[in-house]
């Protein structure tokens, strides 16, 4: 059976959120295997996506009034 990986999305004010790589089913947690597809899971992928977040909020932060 083909293996997947999840892929964690970690963001600023919200909780990590987990992306099944192969269904992009979204999970809070990463389980061993896939409840939407039922792929057995091999890792975790991190996607840093917070940064993004925080420059967004820098931005708006930084505007003359």
């Amino acid at each position: 059976m083909k293996t997947a990986y999840w892929i964690q999305k970690t963001h600023l004010f919200d909780s990590d959120e987990y992306i099944c790589s192969s269904c992009r089913y979204i999970s809070d947690i990463p389980y061993k295997t896939c409840p939407n597809c039922g792929r057995p899971m091999k890792k975790v992928k991190y996607d840093a996506s917070w940064v993004d977040e925080a420059e967004g909020m820098s931005a708006l932060m930084d505007e003359d009034w």
